[in-house]
């Protein structure tokens, strides 16, 4: 049985009820890894559809955080199934959201984990999240000051925003690998991203998004990328 941390329950049900007031959170294994337990939104608490007020407070102010998408539980998966790929590495999360991919390569044997999210409550969840599945997992704020050297960067759907495309670019200026899931994007435009592998994965709790989003693409960029595995 999980052990639930209820300070860290109730501090996310906290941060919620900002823009949802019967918002909570719940322990809950994603479908797509199961082997990271996280506080993800509560869907029990909906008994009914949202009142205007709740429907326009959610979509002004999203809890991303709240919910696991298909891209990160697909490559926290796939990091979990090749721990050689983050195994005495320094690794930083973009975009870390719920924490699972950060939580996924500390699990996996990282030297050292940082997620890196604008968003505090999206950190506070990370924290929560890295707490119940036993792993250290330091916190950023900002890109621009994550300090030191990394061997890999990791990043799962951050490129929905077309403006975003760039990343790809400052990424491999970075660090010498990047191991990136996205959903959204069917060609990256840059021959240095190579395609390891297409999963299947549903965001968790399910949003009943477009089949084409539930199929996840990960690629592998920097020195040592080669083809499917």
């Amino acid at each position: 049985m999980l052990q639930t941390d209820d300070t860290s329950n109730q501090a996310l049900d906290e941060r919620m009820r900002r823009t949802l007031s019967r918002g909570r959170v719940a322990l809950t294994h994603p479908a797509g890894c199961p082997a990271v337990p996280l506080y993800l939104f509560d869907p029990l608490v909906l008994e009914g559809p949202l009142t205007h007020d709740e429907a326009q407070a959610v979509v002004a102010e999203p809890a991303y955080w709240s919910f696991c998408w298909a891209s990160g539980q697909v490559l926290a998966q796939y990091i979990l199934d090749h721990p050689a790929l983050v195994a005495g590495k320094r690794v930083i999360d973009f975009g870390a959201g719920s924490g699972i991919v950060a939580i996924a390569a500390a699990k996996a044997g990282a030297r050292e984990v940082v997620a890196c999210d604008i968003d505090p409550d999206a950190l506070a969840a990370v924290a929560a999240n890295a707490r119940v599945n036993g792993v250290a997992v330091s916190l950023c704020d900002d890109w621009t000051t994550r300090g030191g050297d990394f061997d890999l960067i990791t990043a799962a759907d951050v490129l929905y925003d077309p403006e975003n495309r760039p990343l790809l670019g400052h990424f491999r200026e970075v660090a010498p690998q990047v191991l990136l899931a996205d959903s959204r994007v069917r060609d990256l435009g840059d021959a240095r991203y190579i395609l390891q592998t297409v999963r299947e994965g549903r965001t968790w709790p399910d949003l009943h998004e477009f089949e084409e989003f539930n199929r996840v693409r990960i690629y592998l960029a920097g020195e040592t990328a080669v083809g499917p595995q």
